[in-house]
């Protein structure tokens, strides 16, 4: 992940996901923010990614597998979407949307930009993400 956060080429190199060619990921991708964070946007090589800031802080990708309901990682909602927080990379955050499919993971680097600010700025995008499920508190 640090190496993913770390690049500086014009140009942010990210492997597209498995099913970033899902047509619900296109709507998401055409509503990603200029900004995010207050960090600008930039160009990717992948469908259904986006990064920002440069060194890229934040980055996302459409179309990775919808995580299984977890008692490990905290659940969390920003902005009406649920997300499941891993920070065992501390300070790069992923974020995997939970009870949408196809779901959207965003990797922030905490050090830079707020990880509820970023997922408040991509809310309008991901929101476009159909719901089939929820965080429940256990």
């Amino acid at each position: 992940l640090t190496t993913l956060l770390a690049g500086c080429a014009p140009t942010v190199a990210l492997e597209p996901a498995d099913d970033a060619i899902n047509p619900i990921c296109a709507e998401v991708s055409v509503r990603l923010p200029d900004t995010v964070g207050e960090l600008p946007r930039r160009l990717t090589n992948a469908q259904a990614t986006g990064a920002w800031g440069e060194p890229a802080a934040v980055i996302l990708r459409c179309g990775v597998p919808s995580p299984a309901p977890t008692a490990t990682l905290p659940c969390i909602t920003v902005e009406g979407i649920d997300w499941i927080r891993d920070d065992s990379n501390d300070p790069n955050f992923v974020f995997t949307t939970y009870g949408r499919t196809p779901a959207v993971e965003v990797i922030i680097n905490g050090d830079e930009v707020s990880g509820l600010s970023a997922l408040t700025d991509l809310a309008p995008a991901v929101g476009r993400l159909p719901v089939e499920g929820a965080c429940v508190t256990p």
